[in-house]
């Protein structure tokens, strides 16, 4: 069922599943785009206040944007205007397991383009020991219904 703004509710919960990461994947993201030691260097790592090699905070974001496109394909989802209150709680590790989960916190028409609506939602990925590794609030944009038919 396709789901547009008006289908979605405040307090809704979806569990966007999860995704376990490796070493490889850690050191070949960071290669790219965060070279920092304790993400590319496991001896480098353990000398670092971390104590050993973690995944970049931008990877642990992109992982969650990964499990959310996954888990809400049946949204007609327009784009996005930002995200506020990124945290990035604790280190994700080689061999972790980030759980993802999303609530839409808020919505409202959007005042510029009528035929979207804004909606606000919290995501927080968990490790596997269901420790807060990351949170934020996206603030995504859904297409109406109205403009669909």
């Amino acid at each position: 069922m396709t789901r547009y703004y008006e289908d979605v509710e405040i307090g809704e919960t979806i569990d966007c599943g999860s995704y376990e990461i490796s070493k490889d994947e850690i050191i070949e993201f960071a290669e790219k785009y965060d070279p920092q030691p304790f993400h590319l260097d496991e001896d480098a790592a353990k000398d670092s206040f971390l104590g050993g090699l973690v995944a970049s905070g931008w990877q642990t974001a992109c992982l969650c944007m990964r499990q959310n496109v996954k888990h809400m394909d049946d949204r007609q989802f327009a784009g996005a205007r930002g995200v506020d209150d990124l945290r990035w709680i604790q280190p994700l590790r080689p061999g972790d397991t980030l759980s993802v989960e999303t609530e839409v916190v808020g919505k409202e028409p959007n005042e510029t383009y009528p035929s979207i609506g804004n909606v606000t939602m919290e995501t927080i990925g968990h490790n596997q020991r269901d420790e807060p590794v990351i949170s934020y609030c996206a603030l995504g944009m859904m297409e109406r219904r109205d403009s669909a038919e």
